[in-house]
């Protein structure tokens, strides 16, 4: 279906093209100015440069030579504007056969791609804390977006199960349980099916030995840690079960706070050490191939291009002592999904302050071919979640919060707001944990990804102004007036010749612009775009509700049309706040 704005676009290039001036000064943008026009043309200001002739003069030649009476109306204004209006009657029809359009006229992507989104990184073993919201629901909206599109989206956990975490929590283990079979070189046997630990206990050991390793003194136990790490690394038989217990263990608790908690399902639950297969190959070629180099101990690869500004340091491979590093595990991991899915594009969503790391596992990654030339590989850098004094947010005391604390915390918040619902207890608590999640997802969201934002709780779970809440809320309204219908009449298909008011008209525009908005959004991998039109949406829903009685209406023709415009833009809503990755309730 094609874009209002190509329309536009298209009679008004064919114009420029009449009157001798090239085409492309055609191009239309919706306007800055709403309360003059709905689009605007300014290309006669360009062209008068070219063409050496005041801007209001092709202006005028353009509007006369536009043919799109059907579809607008243009007119010239000084200094060389072209402001445009739509006629009532094409939009209205526009948004029904929206409605009767896949996907409400969102085309397919012409070139479908292959694309894997990095988007966990959390590490075994530890419980999930408030750093690992972004990363889950920035990157499970970016593929909700691009499935929508027609991509073909694999979203991985990638874990982090093969470092220096994991050597503390053996290193631990051994100082508390020294006679478990684990650590006994000459046992051959059964290792036991069931772990020597509860995840509990597994979430307390980690956190104890991380600190006790960081202590002056303890220096011995540090490299005890790092001896560990690396013996599983080179198959240590009792470690490497010990491993397993640790994934097991944490596995289930990582799984069920990730799609219970927050609604983030991943396609993949990939680990670091899955990729440790594909390292000696990937270093044998990187040696081969003249690549790598011998600094201090450490196997590098140079990756500093002339053109630097800035210090690029090598991407290091190997340690002196011949242990894997991240960026081993990560370069591996590249030649992992290049071999099962030949993807077209790899994208990461992870903390900014990665940005340089990223840069030397790309340019490893294009200079040694371990991807192919036309490989996208894509960084999205998300800023921090702060607490209202502006620092990254913590507990009342001073510690880093749980994810299951504050998806409590808010689902507390909304249930208070709730108070006064004569509902079912029950019911009232799932409609809160619903609300709760989307006041959480969209809070998060509903900002560029790469810019810090403050959580505030309060603000977040408001049912007015651009929350998740307030979109919710204004779905169940819709709802609610459809339910009082009873009967909900066919979908109208032509629109009748009538005057229409403004705020119908906003709300038809904005419901225009969902097709325009979803490519937008794909195309920067930006999901704060679906906020700000849900929220536009929302706005204009209520605008117009407030504006006229949609079920007292006595005009038939008008009421089956408004119905219909409801039906279409809770449909458009649904598809909005799933992309977003959370539903909506009945009622609320």
């Amino acid at each position: 279906m094609k874009k209002i704005i190509t329309q536009i676009s298209e009679i008004m290039s064919r114009a420029f093209a009449d009157c001798g001036y090239d085409a492309e000064y055609g191009a239309v943008t919706v306007s800055n100015r709403p309360d003059l026009c709905q689009y605007q043309c300014n290309g006669a200001m360009a062209a008068a440069k070219k063409y050496h002739k005041a801007p209001v003069l092709i202006a005028n030649e353009a509007v006369a030579a536009a043919d799109g009476a059907e579809i607008f109306t243009a007119t010239a204004v000084a200094p060389g504007f072209i402001n445009i209006t739509l006629n009532s009657e094409f939009l209205a029809n526009y948004v029904f056969a929206m409605g009767g359009a896949e996907s409400f006229g969102v085309e397919p992507a012409e070139n479908p791609k292959t694309i894997v989104i990095d988007y966990g990184g959390a590490n075994v073993a530890k419980p999930l804390h408030v750093g690992h919201l972004r990363p889950a629901v920035i990157g499970e909206s970016i593929k909700n977006i691009l499935r929508y599109r027609g991509h073909k989206v694999i979203g991985d956990a990638h874990l982090g199960d093969w470092g220096l975490p994991i050597g503390l929590i053996i290193t631990e283990l051994k100082r508390r349980q020294p006679e478990l079979p684990y650590f006994d070189p000459d046992y051959t046997g059964e290792y036991p099916k069931e772990a020597p630990f509860t995840v509990a206990e597994l979430e307390e050991i980690y956190p104890f030995a991380s600190q006790y390793s960081k202590e002056e003194g303890h220096e011995e136990y540090r490299d005890a840690a790092r001896r560990a790490i690396l013996d599983l690394q080179k198959g240590n038989r009792g470690y490497h079960a010990l491993w397993e217990h640790i994934m097991t263990v944490s596995m289930k608790d990582l799984k069920a706070n990730y799609e219970d908690k927050l609604n983030v399902h991943f396609d993949l639950w990939k680990k670091e050490s899955d990729a440790q297969p594909y390292i000696p190959d990937m270093i044998d070629g990187m040696n081969k191939g003249g690549y790598t180099r011998i600094s201090e101990g450490a196997l590098v690869v140079d990756v500093k291009e002339e053109s630097d500004t800035k210090e690029i340091p090598p991407c290091m491979i190997l340690k002196s002592d011949g242990a894997t590093l991240y960026n081993t595990t990560d370069l591996a991991t590249i030649v992992e999904r290049m071999k099962l899915f030949d993807p077209d594009q790899i994208v990461y969503v992870v903390d900014k302050r990665q940005d340089l790391y990223f840069e030397q596992i790309f340019r490893c990654s294009r200079k040694t071919g371990l991807v192919k030339p036309d490989t996208e590989l894509t960084f999205i850098g998300f800023g921090t979640m702060n607490g209202k004094d502006g620092k990254p947010f913590k507990t009342r005391d001073g510690g880093v919060m749980r994810l299951e604390t504050l998806v409590g915390n808010i689902d507390d918040e909304v249930l208070a707001k709730m108070a006064d619902r004569d509902f079912p207890e029950e019911e009232k608590r799932q409609i809160a944990k619903t609300v709760g999640l989307a006041a959480l997802k969209y809070g998060d969201l509903s900002n560029q990804a790469s810019k810090d934002y403050i959580f505030d709780i309060e603000r977040f779970t408001s049912f007015d102004g651009n929350t998740g809440p307030y979109i919710l809320y204004t779905m169940v309204r819709i709802k609610s007036i459809l339910a009082k219908l009873g009967t909900i009449p066919e979908a109208v298909k032509t629109a009748a010749v009538r005057e229409r008011g403004a705020a119908e008209t906003a709300l038809l525009l904005t419901v225009t612009r969902f097709a325009d908005t979803v490519e937008k959004a794909e195309a920067e991998l930006a999901p704060h775009k679906i906020c700000q039109f849900l929220y536009e949406l929302a706005d204009n829903f209520n605008g117009f509700y407030h504006a006229n009685k949609i079920v007292g209406e006595p005009d038939e023709a008008k009421r089956n049309e408004w119905i219909t415009i409801l039906r279409i833009a809770l449909a458009i809503f649904g598809d909005g706040i799933r992309m977003l990755g959370f539903e909506a309730p009945d009622r609320m």
